[in-house]
């Protein structure tokens, strides 16, 4: 994994503002727009901004269990945030990778990056609280 672009935090910024303001039309169009732009890749490393904005800090070192009770009987988009969350604070490249082309190849990833941003938005305002 290389270091992610500048591009990619200011994309996630804007996705996390539109996403606070409840736009969800607005998240897609980022997203989107990122695409065209950046390619898939583009929205892995916006993909990996949320999720670290939403695991926030935390000690480095060791294998990380996340809890997400009910997660086997979510839908598929809040699976695959709970999995590719928990890759990220694993460092699991290759299981974040292949879950983003899991997402592509079923047709699902731009509901998936959705739920990313309203988990996101979700934790941010939790913390906040």
């Amino acid at each position: 994994m290389t270091e992610v672009p500048q591009t990619a935090f200011d994309d996630a910024a804007q996705v996390l503002q539109c996403a606070l303001s409840g736009d969800s039309t607005a998240v897609a169009d980022t997203f989107h727009a990122v695409v065209d732009r950046e390619g898939v890749v583009g929205a892995w490393d916006v993909a990996w901004c949320l999720a670290a904005t939403m695991v926030g800090q935390f000690p480095a070192g060791g294998a990380w269990t996340l809890e997400f009770p009910g997660i086997d009987d979510a839908r598929y988009d809040k699976r695959w945030v709970a999995r590719f969350v928990s890759a990220y604070v694993n460092g699991d490249f290759p299981t974040g990778e292949a879950l983003f082309g899991a997402a592509i190849a079923d047709g699902t990833l731009p509901d998936c990056l959705l739920a990313l941003a309203g988990s996101t938005v979700a934790t941010l305002r939790h913390r906040a609280a």
